[in-house]
């Protein structure tokens, strides 16, 4: 194991703020990490696993061992006329995983085009996007258990997804993501329902879509609506969609007639969080270098703040702006540390 001390996180998290590591290390293989683990045991220290570090927010120095996950690779286990099952390391590159999926038409993850990240981080998140959510095509994650100290592999319905939720981040602590197994279909159901999709395959005038042409619209839509985290610190969406009552639903939409809602079931409805934020006047605003993205207020960029603590802070007025105004809790969906 190779272990650098003092150093900065700088270039391993997308938000891009100068807060240091005690420790650090890189893992590419399940015995890496091992030893890893074993190191911070023995030394008494904290650590953090991190993967390309597109959702989280460094507040301060970590006192403690970040290891940066690299265990890559994308394997074929099983093949049909109709199906294919592949497992991909952790440490592999999501946008990379889903292109190569996209090139070979297997589809069923190319709504998620696009998504910043790594492949160990999607079915902690329950990644979703347009319509999709990364859990409906993962058949099993491979996780280690630091409470137990075994190596386990999780059926779907083990991984109790929910909405950007699952067990891996109920437990967050517990669980180390090592590989995840997906199902991709040969002969896939095309999900284009989203009106965002099915406005941009018609202005092409593509009638009969394909694997590719729906990835390629994705890119389009989220290129166009979010920045390049390589060129403007962020971290995609803050916070997330917020979950209220239907009773709650009927107050507000006579309030505020124009509310973007949908409904999940008879009793519950899901809240567009960026129209809450824009309706508070927060979209295009900037303060202390941190601002609320021009062109989609679910993005909070960093465009030269030094410490993550000005872009927490940030959140927060937003945050306490949206219960004021409309009686919603929003929650982050980037992780704080």
């Amino acid at each position: 194991m190779q272990l650098q001390k003092n150093i900065s996180l700088k270039p391993f998290h997308s938000f891009a703020c100068e807060e240091n590591a005690s420790f650090f290390t890189t893992v590419k293989t399940k015995d890496e990490l091992m030893e890893a683990l074993n190191w911070a045991k023995e030394n008494k220290q904290a650590y953090l696993i991190l993967g390309s570090g597109t959702n989280i927010l460094f507040t301060k120095q970590f006192e403690g061992l970040v290891i940066k996950m690299e265990l890559t690779g994308i394997q074929k286990v099983q093949e049909s006329a109709s199906e294919v099952l592949l497992q991909v390391g952790a440490g592999e590159n999501w946008t990379h995983f889903v292109s190569y999926c996209v090139q070979k038409s297997w589809g069923g993850l190319e709504n998620l085009s696009l998504i910043p990240g790594t492949v160990g981080a999607a079915p902690i998140q329950n990644i979703g996007a347009y319509g999709v959510e990364v859990g409906e095509h993962i058949v099993s994650v491979n996780a280690y258990d630091t409470v137990t100290k075994n190596w386990l592999s999780f059926t779907k319905d083990a991984c109790a997804f929910g909405y950007r939720d699952s067990i891996f981040k109920k437990e967050a602590n517990r669980y180390i993501v090592s590989a995840v197994q997906f199902k991709l279909s040969k002969q896939p159901i095309l999900r284009t329902d989203y009106g965002a999709i099915k406005a941009v395959l018609h202005e092409r005038g593509i009638s009969n879509p394909s694997v590719e042409s729906i990835a390629n619209a994705v890119i389009y839509i989220r290129s166009s609506k979010l920045p390049d985290p390589k060129k403007i610190g962020n971290a995609g969406s803050f916070f997330k969609n917020p979950m209220i009552t239907k009773t709650q639903y009927d107050q507000l939409i006579v309030q505020f007639p124009s509310l973007i809602a949908f409904p999940i079931n008879d009793n519950a409805y899901k809240i567009a969080a960026g129209w809450l934020i824009e309706a508070c006047g927060w979209k295009g605003v900037i303060q202390e270098q941190v601002g609320c993205y021009k062109d989609q207020a679910l993005v909070i960029v960093n465009y030269g703040a030094k410490k993550g603590k000005t872009i927490f802070d940030f959140s927060e007025a937003i945050i306490q702006s949206v219960q004021t105004k409309f009686g919603v809790v929003l929650e982050r969906e980037v992780n704080i540390v």
